[in-house]
């Protein structure tokens, strides 16, 4: 899976030593009855909405735009901010610990086929939100989230 360069960088000077970071988790619908779009990842093969780091100076809504066309092929459109909240710690499989201000987004899909268009997936697809494949509790947390909130929320 890519590191983004400015963390391997902070990595050559902290280690492995927590760190925190923004990310976003894009969950993109279409259609009626709804569907989301899902990667399978390809450090631990579990499903989830498409995620992302936050690179410096980027605004985490672009973020969630440029993460599902480098990671699945889909142009997407932003809708809202549904939901800001904090992860729990995490080890990556590399030993790198972090913990993520998380930003969940409604998206609408606007155009093209899911595929794995980076090395972070083996597979991406759309799936019924009342058929999702198995996923942590709190990716089908977010997703039920998005799918249910209404109301619109500032993004600038």
């Amino acid at each position: 899976m890519p590191v983004p360069d400015f963390i391997l960088r902070l990595r050559e000077r902290i280690g492995t030593d927590p760190l925190w970071l923004p990310g976003v988790t894009a969950v993109v619908l279409r259609g009626a009855p709804a569907e989301v779009l899902l990667v399978r990842r390809s450090d631990n093969g579990q499903w989830t909405p498409v995620t992302g780091i936050v690179d410096p100076g980027e605004h985490p809504a672009h973020t969630a735009v440029r993460e599902a066309a480098e990671e699945t092929g889909v142009e997407i459109e932003v809708e809202e901010l549904v939901w800001v909240g904090v992860t729990d710690p995490v080890v990556h499989v590399n030993g790198d610990q972090a913990q993520y201000l998380d930003h969940t987004f409604r998206c609408r899909y606007v155009s093209g086929q899911p595929y794995p268009a980076d090395d972070e997936s083996t597979d991406a697809g759309w799936f019924r939100l009342d058929d999702l494949p198995p996923m942590r509790e709190i990716f089908r947390e977010r997703i039920r989230t998005a799918a249910e909130r209404t109301g619109s929320t500032r993004l600038d």
